[in-house]
């Protein structure tokens, strides 16, 4: 049997669909950020049914609420494979500032 992570008793667990209507993020978001642990573990209550220990998920809301938001870093567009943004070189200034 798996051990409770901070060994507290589990007083309610809720179910993906209740988790969803409390944290509005895609599943797979969700999950990537259970496997870095910046999310409550889920843990199985059978082998079709995995539920988050509630106090987890409120606490983990409350934290939130309380951090500051760093932005994501915009992409570096030039790294694109399709479309790529190139810099401007001599020619493509002169022609763009003749029209």
């Amino acid at each position: 049997m798996m051990a409770h992570r901070n060994n507290s008793p589990i007083k309610r667990t809720i179910r993906r669909q209740q988790l969803r209507e409390m944290v509005p993020l895609a599943d797979s978001t969700i999950y990537e950020m259970e496997q870095r642990g910046e999310f409550p573990q889920r843990f199985a209550l059978s082998p079709r049914c995995v539920v988050w220990d509630l106090a987890e998920i409120e606490a983990w809301l409350a934290s939130r609420r309380s951090a500051p938001i760093t932005r994501a870093p915009s992409p570096d567009v030039r790294q694109r494979r399709s479309r790529p943004v190139r810099e401007p070189g001599p020619a493509q200034t002169s022609a763009s500032k003749a029209g």
